[in-house]
């Protein structure tokens, strides 16, 4: 058997030596969860990592073993799943870990050759509208900060943050607390998990768009291909990620059950990273046990119900455009595992309540909200810049509303960056809700409206803006039998982790429907 202990230890204070001389009568150890404390900081207080440690007390006690899966034969027909992002690769672990082999069709390119296509588009702004920032094996989660940071409460995350280092990312991963893998490590984790399906008999292919899906009297009974084969399966799941515009309208045409949900848009506000560091961590930002420093900033405005917050916080990262169409901009954020970059940044968005903010009353109405936006973005970069470059204001112009004649300080963005008045783009509720938000988080975080802080616009892809209606049980469509709809495009997921577990959950109703486990 197993004992639990939970401390505290200064941040500087070897854990190793600390529980051998605190508790000798452990025989062995590993930690279960490290969270890290620094929020007296900023005061002077030493930060502390907060520990809990699984120990071993006699030679005979034994941690548990990995988990096992019962093992079944193939199925018939394949399961089918669109999207090579982390709900459908994580789908299809666990069906071949009962010995289910799948098909996974993914509309963009292979992890290692999407950053041939992006940096084209970084570089002379020539967009791939199949392989970019979105589409493409990892989905939009392999340009990010690779974290998987989530707030759901599921068994299931355990297994995922596992799966993580059994296919090479850090060890730590599996107890630390908002742990990331950063977009240079994530890419070569996802050709890891691509890699070991294949060894278990899946066809994954690349560069092949879903065209249609194939129905038979409110049943999806396989998808056409846009080289117009046709593949046939009793499950088909649907894991495109948030940005797979052109796939919703298809769905709609199909009369697949879907319904308008609240999403969020606003900008990416970048800091110098040793500033945030320093507001964050006080005297001890240099230590190098610290690391870049993270935050998470909220502010609910009573009197409209919107609320204002941070997302997708990326320390020692870079600001990406990230767009999916041609005449449309998009941002986004990055860090490496080093998280070292000069610079930090984050999301700053604003909610859109689908039922008040939105003019139209249709369906695809936040879709075009979002696209409007965009669209703007880009309106503005052709006529200031040449349409690669994003469009940005300093803080401080954005507050008075005022452009000087200062140049804009340096930014990470490999896009580049030009001078505009980004409230222009944005409907008047949204800039309103940033400049009450920006106020109060400088209240919290004093020093955050800063001289040399940037806002980069727009930051429109936060979330879906449908959520396909599905089944509490079986996690089935609504409308659509034999449609699993999955993670953060169906709307049911909000980053890598929780897309991750969603695609375990449709592989285990997979199982169930076909009544190989209750």
């Amino acid at each position: 058997m197993s004992k639990k202990y939970q401390f505290q230890l200064p941040f500087d204070v070897d854990v190793e030596a600390y529980i051998k001389k605190t508790y000798p009568e452990v025989r062995d150890y590993r930690i279960v969860s490290k969270s890290l404390d620094a929020r007296g900081a900023p005061r002077g207080k030493k930060p502390v990592f907060l520990y809990i440690i699984d120990a071993l007390m006699t030679p005979e006690d034994k941690y548990p073993q990995s988990e096992s899966f019962p093992h079944f034969s193939p199925l018939k027909k394949k399961p089918i799943i669109i999207g090579a992002g982390p709900g459908g690769l994580f789908c299809a672990v666990r069906l071949a870990e009962h010995g289910v082999p799948s098909i996974v069709l993914e509309r963009g390119d292979e992890a290692s050759k999407r950053m041939l296509h992006i940096a084209k588009f970084w570089r002379y702004g020539e967009l791939d509208p199949e392989t970019n920032v979105c589409y493409g094996e990892g989905g939009a989660g392999l340009f990010s900060d690779g974290k998987l940071i989530t707030r759901i409460k599921s068994d299931l995350v355990q297994y995922v943050m596992e799966k993580f280092v059994d296919f090479g990312a850090p060890a730590d991963t599996a107890y630390i607390s908002n742990p990331h893998l950063g977009s240079n490590k994530i890419r070569g984790i996802i050709t890891h998990i691509s890699n070991w399906l294949r060894s278990q008999n899946c066809d994954i292919r690349y560069n092949t768009r879903v065209e249609e899906l194939i129905t038979e009297n409110d049943k999806v009974i396989g998808v056409k291909l846009g080289n117009g084969e046709i593949l046939y399966s009793d499950h088909v799941i649907l894991a495109t990620g948030h940005s797979a515009q052109d796939l919703y309208e298809h769905l709609a045409k199909k009369n697949v059950s879907m319904k308008r949900k609240d999403f969020a848009v606003g900008v990416r506000v970048e800091h110098p990273r040793r500033y945030i560091d320093q507001l964050q961590h006080g005297k001890f930002c240099e230590a190098p046990e610290m690391g870049s420093a993270r935050y998470r900033l909220s502010w609910h405005d009573k009197w409209s119900d919107h609320g204002v917050y941070s997302f997708c916080m990326c320390p020692g990262g870079y600001v990406l455009s990230s767009g999916t169409e041609k005449e449309g901009i998009v941002v986004n954020g990055m860090s490496n595992y080093a998280r070292n970059s000069p610079w930090s940044n984050a999301a700053l968005v604003v909610s859109v309540k689908s039922e008040s903010d939105l003019k139209e009353n249709d369906l695809l109405s936040g879709l075009r909200f979002q696209h409007e936006i965009e669209q703007k973005a880009f309106a503005l970069s052709k006529k200031f810049a040449t349409g690669r470059e994003l469009p940005a204001m300093t803080i401080k112009e954005f507050m008075t509303g005022k452009l000087t004649d200062q140049p804009l300080p340096k930014s990470s963005s490999p896009s580049n960056i030009f001078k505009a008045d980004i409230r222009q783009i944005f409907p008047p509720f949204i800039v309103e809700h940033l400049k009450k938000g920006l106020e109060e988080f400088n209240k919290d975080l004093p020093g955050f409206i800063y001289d040399e802080g940037l806002l980069i616009a727009p930051e429109t892809r936060t979330s879906a803006p449908l959520t396909i209606l599905r089944d509490k049980e079986t996690l089935i469509s609504q409308s659509h039998q034999g449609l699993y709809p999955c993670g953060e495009g169906a709307g049911y997921a909000g980053g890598i982790t929780s897309a991750a577990v969603d695609g375990v959950k449709c592989a285990l109703s997979v199982l169930k429907q076909e009544g190989l486990i209750s």
